[in-house]
């Protein structure tokens, strides 16, 4: 039997708003079979849907197109597969577009899209939804490219499903291939975000030049095992640390439930494969659920807000008067929520002004734009009859409006996914028959033996362990990851749940689960409800979650000295 080559997929978009040449770059950098781009996020489906409300003929990632202009052509030069999610609501839309500037710059391309994700008008999900978005898998985007697409345009898929389908389609892969299927997941899920993978935002960054990291690739392989790397001469780096801090990422247990298998991510092994290069190994797979997750995602109402600077002495004093002012104010007419927020970013006997100044923060929320309006307005009214010092960070303005997102489940069997190819022919796609598909049975992580007990010294987490978090939803979390063995055995019995609740007192009042993933030497933690009603709510100062676990990394604890 004849194996095929490795498949080379690479990524130049980890979200709507990413590095704009990047396509460029990977077109040219070196050798390609496919290129995919992410730019679907929970907010981004918001915002398309907003899109979509003033024009019909939107709802997908406009700067996509924008950069075909050039890509176009040198994607049918070098013979690269295009496939992205760029489609958003309107993945039709988009391909039509890509028609037109086929034709238009003499690109001769066929195009073929996925669509079925959209659920909208499936049923009714209650008042004020604004999309309603399945996520599909990769079996749709399989089927172009096997009826020839040069470029595919889906809607909403999972991340993965955009590594998946060109796997599918190049290996041949069927549903009953749990074990390479889930390889291709864990390699879409280390692509999906780009740089993250290359080095950007990584706890250890400055172990390499991270002022332009390069976008990633994966050489795939037939049975699912994969090398993460990127092309030669670009920034940033690929090593087993960035690979690990990548999967921790919007993760949490073991099982990675997706529509084409579920992968289990205590079973990935990451080993050096040369400069810039980790091997992906050792992945297993089990039967996808039977259901889909759908996104949700509506207008929850109004958010403004104002920041007060106090500088100087009396800092609790003074963001006390300015509580009992407004009381005069919420009075006359409160909006619905009101929450103040004190961050103390003062010192003492400061040299630098901006030093020596904490900033209290006024959030509101209202289902009236005006409400949350007259409430901000006021503080402009104190300005010589408050804390002395009295100053914004910047005017109130207008209340804008804020999203809510959750999440739904539907069978599989009800989601029309469809893969509409090149000529126009619509290929009705079934999701996998679980009869048939056996499911890998493999124990749970089991705890190693505790360090022997060592002289200790109190420093920051963040000096022996990487971290990495973010959103799934209204849930944050945390993957916490080591790199020796020894540091593992300390890790896993000190960074308890209580330990991480006492290390972040924010979290306490809301459900911590952690995960074990010891093949990668890593925790993972998710904080149910942190972000209240997800990142377009706004309910938090970070609201994605993106720099808890730079907050836990700086928290000081009693650290073994053989580690440090």
């Amino acid at each position: 039997m004849i194996v095929p080559r490795p498949l080379l997929i690479g990524n130049a978009s980890g979200f709507y708003g990413d590095r704009f040449d990047a396509l460029r770059e990977m077109l040219t950098g070196g050798p390609l079979d496919v290129l995919t781009g992410d730019y679907l996020a929970e907010l981004t489906m918001l915002i398309l849907g907003r899109d979509r409300l003033k024009d019909p003929g939107l709802g997908y990632a406009k700067t996509f197109l924008a950069q075909l202009e050039e890509g176009l052509g040198l994607a049918a030069d070098r013979g690269v597969k295009i496939v992205t999610n760029a489609g958003g609501l309107n993945p039709a839309g988009l391909a039509r577009r890509i028609g037109e500037l086929a034709e238009r710059v003499g690109v001769p391309v066929r195009v073929a899209h996925v669509t079925g994700d959209d659920l909208l008008g499936e049923r009714d999900w209650g008042t004020g939804v604004l999309t309603a978005n399945a996520y599909l898998g990769g079996a749709g985007i399989a089927a172009c490219l096997r009826a020839g697409a040069d470029v595919v345009v889906t809607g909403r898929v999972t991340d993965a499903a955009l590594v998946t389908g060109p796997a599918t389609a190049h290996f041949g892969w069927t549903a009953a291939d749990l074990d390479p299927l889930a390889g291709a997941v864990v390699a879409g899920h280390v692509l999906e975000c780009g740089a993250q993978a290359t080095g950007g935002n990584y706890s250890f960054f400055q172990e390499h030049d991270g002022r332009r990291p390069g976008f990633p690739l994966a050489e795939i392989h037939a049975d699912g095992s994969a090398v993460i790397t990127k092309h030669p001469g670009t920034g940033g780096a690929v090593t087993v640390g960035t690979v690990t801090e990548q999967l921790l990422y919007e993760t949490s247990g073991p099982r990675y439930l997706g529509p084409d298998v579920t992968a289990r991510l205590d079973t990935v092994r990451l080993t050096p494969d040369g400069p810039d290069r980790v091997r992906i190994c050792g992945v297993r797979g089990e039967a996808p659920p039977p259901t889909l997750k759908a996104g949700l995602t509506r207008v929850g109402g109004f958010r403004n807000e104002v920041v007060f600077v106090l500088t100087g002495l009396g800092i609790e004093a003074k963001a006390r008067l300015v509580r009992d002012q407004f009381e005069a104010v919420f009075a006359k007419a409160r909006p619905a929520e009101a929450r103040w927020t004190l961050a103390r970013t003062d010192r003492a006997d400061a040299p630098v002004q901006e030093e020596a100044s904490a900033l209290l923060r006024l959030v509101v929320r209202d289902r009236d734009p005006e409400a949350v309006g007259r409430a901000v307005a006021a503080a402009v009214e104190l300005a010589l009859s408050s804390y002395p010092g009295f100053h914004l960070t910047a005017p109130p303005g207008k209340g804008a409006p804020y999203g809510v997102f959750e999440a739904a489940y539907v069978d599989a069997g009800d989601v029309p996914h469809t893969a509409v190819l090149p000529d126009g022919t619509c290929v009705p796609v079934l999701p996998p028959a679980p009869a048939v598909i056996p499911a890998t049975v493999l124990g749970e992580a089991t705890l190693p033996p505790p360090l022997p007990a060592c002289p200790t010294r109190r420093a920051p987490l963040g000096l022996v362990a990487g971290a990495r978090s973010g959103d799934k939803g209204g849930s944050a979390n945390v993957g916490v990851w080591v790199r020796t063995d020894d540091a593992w055995r300390w890790l896993v019995h000190e960074l308890t749940v209580p330990r991480f609740v006492e290390l972040l007192p924010e979290v306490g009042r809301f459900a911590v689960t952690r995960h074990l993933l010891p093949n990668l030497r890593a925790l993972n933690f998710t904080v149910d409800g942190l972000l209240g009603d997800g990142v377009a709510s706004q309910a938090r100062f970070d609201p994605q979650a993106k720099a808890v676990g730079e907050w836990l990394r700086s928290r000081h604890l009693e650290i073994p000295e053989v580690l440090l």
